[in-house]
Parts: structure tokens; C-alpha cells; sequence
């Protein structure tokens, strides 16, 4: 489903900014939306920590099919925390994951479980204060935050300054190539506000037609 600012966002950004313009109008079929719950989107972003999407795709299914046999062969998995806690280490390694990200992945399923990680209570959360209890999870960096914040909670004015794909797009769209300082690209993005999830989506596109869904 599409956000219910998306249209909103695109028309304002169009109006703003030229380069946007251009992008929106390439790009008229796409846009964010969500496809898993909470708790396996996360799941999701630790199995795929540096491999390729592909390995991560091949031990994401070990690692569904170890934790809940009866999703493995859906299309969109989604995985239980409760069950997850109760897999061994030893379950979770013979699935593929490292010793590192059994332990991150334990550590994610009891914070779920207990309810210290409540996705009922995020929309009282400002952006801030919902990557800050999510980076307190052990392996949830601020980057893997701000792609949940984006691309499941679908908060409309995220800005992964961090992200290497949006730094070249910037460069490319706006400075011929050149390089920009980060407070040069922040100050760059502030016209897009409150809708820089979108603005950023837009200039991923640029560099990837097809988007990721989360």
C-alpha cells in the first residue's frame, strides 16, 4: 500500500527541486511500501550483514526453515520471535549464521518477546527516538535503522546521509560529479523536508530502478 503522504510528498518535491522533478516523473509506477512485519524485517537486515543478497537470500531460508518449517516455502516469509528464542545456537549456526549474528539475532527475539522492543508503541516515537531503541539491539547500526524507519515503518522524512549510494547520487544530480562535504549535502537536503525518505528513494532510483522491499 502506498503511503498516504506519498502524493502529497511528490508533488511538493517536483514543484521544489528540477532534479527530483525529473526523477519522479521516470519513475511514476514505484513506490515504498512494506512487505513483512516488524520483528523479520529486522531479522532480515542482520542474516544479510555483509554477503550478497544472494547468500543472504540462501541463509535467510535455512535460517526460516529451522525456525518455523511450515514458512519455508512461502513466497514472504515471516518468522515468530518466541520461536527464534527457543532455536540453539547451534541451530541458528547450522542455518548459516555466523557465531556473531546468532548472538545478534538472540538478542533481537528476546527484546521482541519481552516486549522491551513493542512495535505497537513506535508511533509515539519520534524518528530519533525510535532508532535510538533500535540501535540499542546488538548488531542494529544507525544505518540498519534508518532503512527500517524507511522502508517499514515508512517515516516520510528519514535522511541516511551515511549511505554510499545516496552520496553518489547527490554528487552526481547536483555537483557534475564534484565532491560535496556531508554538511554541504544536509544543507542541500533541507528544502526536501518534511519528505526526504522520498527525496532519497527518488535519487536510489537514479542509481537502481528496482526498488528494495523491506
Amino acid at each position: 500500500m502506498k503511503p498516504d503522504y506519498w502524493d502529497r510528498a511528490v508533488r511538493q518535491l517536483s514543484q521544489r527541486d528540477p532534479v527530483l522533478h525529473g526523477l519522479i516523473n521516470a519513475y511514476p509506477q514505484y513506490h515504498l511500501r512494506r512487505r513483512s512485519n516488524a520483528f523479520t524485517a529486522l531479522a532480515r537486515a542482520i542474516v544479510g550483514q555483509q554477503i550478497s543478497v544472494k547468500a543472504a537470500d540462501a541463509v535467510w531460508r535455512r535460517f526460516v526453515t529451522a525456525a518455523d518449517p511450515g514458512q519455508a516455502e512461502v513466497d514472504f516469509p515471516e518468522v515468530a520471535p518466541t520461536l527464534v528464542v527457543a532455536l540453539t545456537p547451534d541451530a541458528l549456526r547450522s542455518a548459516g549464521l555466523s557465531q556473531r549474528k546468532a548472538e545478534y539475532m538472540h538478542d533481537l527475539a528476546r527484546r521482541f518477546a519481552d516486549g522491551a522492543l513493542n512495535p505497537a508503541e513506535w508511533k509515539t516515537l519520534d524518528d530519533e527516538a525510535l532508532i535510538e531503541a533500535l540501535v540499542a539491539v546488538k548488531g542494529i547500526g544507525r544505518w540498519t535503522a534508518e532503512m527500517f524507519l524507511m522502508f517499514h515503518e515508512l517515516r516520510a522524512d528519514v535522511f541516511p546521509i551515511a549511505d554510499l549510494g545516496l552520496q553518489k547520487s547527490i554528487r552526481l544530480h547536483y555537483a557534475g560529479d564534484d565532491v560535496l562535504s556531508l554538511e554541504e549535502m544536509r544543507a542541500l537536503a533541507e528544502s526536501w523536508r518534511p519528505y526526504r525518505s522520498v527525496a532519497t528513494w527518488y535519487l536510489w532510483r537514479s542509481l537502481d530502478p528496482l526498488p528494495v522491499e523491506y
